[in-house]
């Protein structure tokens, strides 16, 4: 994969055009078989700083280089936050249900920062806006296919999601272990199948997503 890093173009585009905030958006854990699917969230206001130094799609990262530049990514966004909907509720609403609320809850968190959302635009990546219909009171949301590689928000996003969820799943590794938590996040991996096939699944599991 070539490494692209992002820009502030966009974020300074929109705050010119009168978004008091820009929120980049991005979606980590949808893929998995195991474990909540996070959104994180990264506020800016006009002017914002330079991106730190090395940040980039979460994708492009190894998990060390993720875990050094999570404080960065925390500490240049004004504001930020991740919200998640766990197993239960992917299975019950579906996943792009799911991932609506996930999100909801983490606009929640950035409205109880101070940030006013319905005077920003989020950058959402992708091409499907899975967020609108789960708001009562949306504000414009933008969908851009490879934001988190393009955009310094939405960069900083996908950190913030990857590594809050990440962490999660390795602590699961002392309350449910035995499925390797800590090497497959929750995605389907050999060893993880091999590890449901002896044990069963476990609360953690997407039931609907088993075959």
């Amino acid at each position: 994969m070539a490494v692209v890093d992002p820009t502030l173009e966009l974020e300074r585009e929109l705050h010119e055009a009168g978004a008091a905030w820009v929120v980049g958006c991005d979606e980590v854990g949808r893929g998995a078989i195991a474990g909540p699917v996070a959104v994180g969230v990264s506020a800016v206001l006009a002017p914002c700083a330079d991106i730190p130094a090395g940040l980039r799609d979460s994708k492009m990262l190894s998990e060390k280089r993720r875990e050094e530049l999570y404080p960065h990514a925390i500490s240049w966004s004004h504001a930020s936050a991740v919200g998640l909907a766990d197993s239960d509720e992917v299975d019950r609403l579906g996943i792009v249900k799911a991932l609506g609320l996930a999100g909801r809850r983490a606009l929640v968190q950035l409205h109880e920062a101070g940030v006013r959302i319905l005077d920003s635009v989020v950058v959402l990546d992708g091409s499907h806006d899975w967020l609108t219909p789960a708001l009562t009171s949306a504000p414009r949301v933008l969908t851009r296919v490879k934001a988190d590689r393009d955009c310094g928000s939405v960069a900083a996003a996908s950190v913030i999601a990857k590594v809050h969820r990440d962490r999660m799943m390795i602590a699961f590794d002392e309350t449910h272990p035995g499925y390797g938590w800590t090497g497959n996040k929750g995605y389907g991996s050999a060893a993880h199948y091999e590890a449901l096939e002896a044990l069963g699944p476990s609360p953690l599991h997407r039931l609907t997503w088993l075959h």
